[in-house]
């Protein structure tokens, strides 16, 4: 019993939550639950087909093709890969975590992992266009060129941050959760 429902903690802190909200004003109660239904209803039409691509990346692209073009000896052109992946990804940030799991598990250079993370999170290209309609293309390219410095640097020193102990139990648990 005390194992459900430290599992479901999340879900009874909600509910915990949506009861006193509806002590404070009960309008409101509808609300948040139709808009929690839409949320749900989003990650459903999201998740399913990032699992499935990741899923597909994970049985047909081998191991050994992952270490050429992103392992620790890839250099300059596994960051760029890295940079590709992220900039023409789609969807959410949430979406590149598995698939950064299964790029580790199968023996990418963690700069590059990491790399792809960051630009997946701000670098992808609709988000570059977008900023150029809004700020402006010499603006935007200032912004993004700065940005993708600190990507690059800040990717390879994560990388030294980390020992080979880290970067075992990095692979170990990405071993585990696939």
């Amino acid at each position: 019993m005390k194992q459900r429902l430290k599992q479901n903690r999340f879900a009874i802190i909600a509910f915990a939550l949506i009861g006193v909200l509806g002590i404070v004003d009960y309008t409101l109660v509808p609300v948040a639950l139709n808009n929690t239904l839409d949320q749900i209803i989003s990650m459903l039409l999201i998740v399913p087909p990032i699992f499935l691509l990741i899923g597909l990346f994970d049985a047909w692209v081998p191991r050994q093709t992952v270490i050429a073009l992103m392992g620790n000896d890839s250099g300059v052109r596994g960051m760029a890969l890295a940079f590709l992946l992220g900039a023409f990804s789609a969807g959410p940030i949430i979406a590149a975590f598995p698939l950064a799991l299964v790029m580790i598990k199968k023996g990418a250079r963690y700069a590059n992992v990491m790399f792809f993370l960051m630009v997946w999170s701000s670098l992808k290209l609709p988000i570059v266009f977008f900023q150029i309609t809004q700020l402006g293309f010499s603006f935007a390219m200032l912004i993004n060129t700065i940005m993708f410095v600190v990507f690059i640097a800040g990717a390879l020193l994560s990388e030294k941050v980390f020992n080979d102990d880290d970067y075992q139990r990095f692979e170990e648990k990405a071993a585990n959760e696939g």
